[in-house]
């Protein structure tokens, strides 16, 4: 695409765009105002006759119910526009951490991402994650430092303080003209030409502000050079101090962008539209193509079959499942079959507003409906035995957890049916049916995260839940053994008696070993039909031990014993095994055990000390620390920690390291409690708490 010198009305403008289509997702950290730059955007295009405000709970983003609740984004909204020939689709993803995975998922159908964030030195490592994972997958993107009227370091050192968290470089695209704390303008570091804003219109062209000269070349001077660092020709021109032409800049910027080699910076204030139309007509010239997009990530997978992916999964409560797709290759029709399945219709999106078309083309990001079975991150393809898979996003570990029950006993049957739906949704959750409490336990990615998927539970399924900490799975065993303990069964009730009669030796075992049961009876005094009866009493008895916990890391021999001829029977010798552990198991000083995770916690490097006295704090054995592999200036941090220790980890880990802290857990082993703790626990347990322990 060749591209004018002519900059008018706010930006150069294209004397030739080739038509088709961009993708674009609006990223970034919690309230650095995405769905406001959506909503401007949407405004400016003309999509939208009136803006919207995330107070005012009426933005085309965010129109999730559980969205307005909070004033926060918490599933990605898709929302279609069109500028200059172009038509844009734009992916509005949350900032939180708690639902990154509905970013990550977003991400990877995109031609481009607008990262968004404040000026703000203190929250400029949020990006860090973000950047590193647009690196990772070779994503574009251009920075939006948006809010500048709220602005609390110089321009200089938000962008020193940006490149900082990007491993590619940073090149101001754009420099802006202040007027102490308010946005007036900027310069374009393209064309040299300074602009002033004007609310709601086009900026116009202003003479050079002499005061910003020298700190305008330096950041013009910063952003040649990293452009010329990927093109030989430009820094021959730089080194015999030629000024290179604006078209060859514009060239640079376009090829080094789409190939994710720097990151444009450009500065605004969203909630005036100040910023929007330069970001906007740079998306014209600058960002990728979807055709050079899908050659990128189809480059090993043959063929010319249609092919798109499921970025998103909705159940809307009207129009049932909302697949919301990428088209890589060839053409969508309504009523064509993916992966064996018809599908029911396409629409493009505006936040929850659906607009039905025939076909779409490779390039577009829509909806198609009723594709039942099909998850978030599945190739589709209309070759139903296709070998085809496209990489999808990793699956974030949960990392927080509630055991829940429903308000109404008989809705537990509609539970499990529910919360699969929700999992389709959305792939950072989990849960479980746990064998040793036997609660139903969800798992997510925070409190917020699992809050916002009981309000769903009970929005879309009518399903109100109760909710406590889930119970800590202690376990029993013992310290000492008892050589010899004596269980006998007899009753009579008239006809044929209940008579058994057991010597059991109950002896510790290593940590891990679970549970053995032997037998050395000799000369026939319990005979072999009874045997198991012994070893079911005892097995029954380790369910709830005498702490009430079940026992484990112990072995029990069945030594001697005695029978009746007529009275004795397999019920019996179970009876008397039972007796003869409730005699025993209390004479070998039964004690509390624990479950051990291994912990491995990562942090920036700034908070890895506060993150080792936060694991101490609870109770937690550092077992070392070392730089995080392809993460400079972060450390992975190793421990052991209890599991009545992690319930609201995560919440501190995030407290302390401004939302980045994360940590992947593991079981490891069972470990005794101290004696004071387990005295409390064992108080809980006994009173009907939930023997956490807290």
């Amino acid at each position: 695409m060749r591209l004018g010198k002519t900059y008018r009305k706010g930006g150069f403008m294209n004397e030739k765009v080739k038509s088709g289509s961009r993708n674009v997702a609006i990223v970034g950290p919690y309230l650095s105002g995405k769905t406001t730059l959506l909503e401007s955007l949407l405004f400016v295009t003309g999509a939208i006759s009136r803006k919207g405000s995330v107070k005012d709970s009426n933005t085309v983003g965010d129109s999730a119910a559980e969205s307005r609740d909070r004033q926060m984004s918490v599933e990605v909204t898709a929302a279609s526009t069109e500028y200059n020939g172009i038509s844009f689709t734009f992916i509005d993803c949350p900032g939180s951490v708690e639902f990154a995975q509905e970013t990550y998922n977003a991400l990877i159908g995109v031609d481009a991402a607008i990262v968004v964030c404040e000026p703000i030195r203190e929250r400029v490592l949020t990006l860090a994650p973000l950047f590193k994972f647009l690196d990772d997958w070779e994503i574009p993107h251009l920075v939006f430092v948006n809010k500048m009227d709220r602005a609390n370091i110089h321009v200089l050192e938000t962008l020193h303080a940006l490149k900082a968290v990007s491993s590619r470089p940073l090149v101001a695209h754009q420099y802006p003209i202040m007027n102490g704390e308010e946005l007036t303008g900027f310069i374009d570091m393209v064309s040299e030409q300074a602009y002033k804003y004007h609310p709601g219109a086009p900026a116009d062209p202003i003479p050079f502000p002499e005061s910003l000269k020298e700190e305008e070349h330096t950041a013009r001077a910063e952003m040649l050079e990293a452009l010329a660092n990927f093109d030989d020709h430009l820094l021959e021109e730089l080194l015999e101090d030629i000024e290179p032409p604006q078209e060859e800049i514009l060239k640079d910027l376009k090829m080094e962008l789409g190939a994710d080699l720097v990151v444009p910076v450009f500065f605004g204030v969203a909630e005036q539209d100040y910023g929007v139309r330069p970001l906007l007509e740079a998306l014209l010239r600058e960002a990728p193509e979807p055709e050079s997009t899908a050659e990128r990530r189809l480059k090993n997978i043959k063929g010319d079959t249609p092919l798109a992916q499921v970025l998103k999964t909705y159940y809307t409560p009207q129009g049932g499942k909302l697949s919301l797709v990428r088209v890589w290759r060839g053409k969508l029709t309504d009523g064509i079959v993916l992966n064996g399945i018809r599908t029911g219709g396409i629409y493009r999106l505006m936040g929850q507003q659906q607009q039905f078309v025939n076909q779409v083309s490779a390039g577009e990001i829509v909806a198609l409906s009723r594709l039942e079975g099909i998850k978030t991150g599945d190739t589709i393809s209309t070759e139903q035995q296709s070998a085809m898979e496209l990489p999808k996003a990793a699956h974030l570990e949960p990392v927080y957890a509630l055991a829940i029950t429903p308000e109404k006993r008989n809705d537990e049957v509609k539970l499990s049916s529910a919360i699969t739906k929700l999992l389709e949704e959305d792939c950072s959750l989990a849960w479980e049916q746990h064998g040793d409490t036997h609660e139903v336990i969800l798992w997510g990615q925070g409190e917020i995260h699992l809050q916002v998927t009981l309000d769903r539970l009970r929005r879309k399924y009518n399903l109100p839940m109760t909710t406590h900490l889930p119970q800590v799975p202690y376990k029993e065993t013992i310290r000492k053994t008892v050589a010899s303990v004596h269980g006998r069964y007899k009753h009579q009730s008239g006809g044929h008696g209940q008579f058994g009669d057991v010597f059991l030796e109950i002896k510790p075992l290593p940590r891990g070993t679970g549970f053995n049961f032997n037998e050395t009876i000799v000369g026939g005094v319990v005979p072999k039909q009874y045997i198991p009866g012994v070893e079911m009493g005892v097995r029954e008895f380790l369910t709830h031990g005498p702490l009430g916990f079940p026992m484990v890391d112990l072995a029990v021999t069945l030594t001697n014993g005695s029978y009746h001829n007529v009275d004795s029977s397999e019920q019996a010798f179970k009876q008397a095994a039972r007796l003869a552990m409730q005699t025993g198991i209390p004479q070998a000083e039964p004690t509390l055990l624990e479950p051990i995770l291994r912990v491995e916690v990562t942090t920036p490097s700034e908070f890895t000390s506060k993150v080792l006295q936060l694991l101490s704090g609870r109770r937690g054995q550092i077992l070392g620390y070392e730089g995080r592999n392809d993460w400079q200036g972060w450390d992975n941090v190793s421990a052991y920690l209890p599991q009545a220790e992690m319930q609201n980890f995560i919440v501190e880990l995030r407290s302390l390291t401004l939302g980045v802290g994360s940590f992947h857990w593991e079981y490891d082993h069972l470990q005794e409690v101290p004696e004071k703790l387990a005295e409390r626990v064992i108080q809980s347990n006994g009173n009907g708490g939930n023997g956490n322990g807290k």
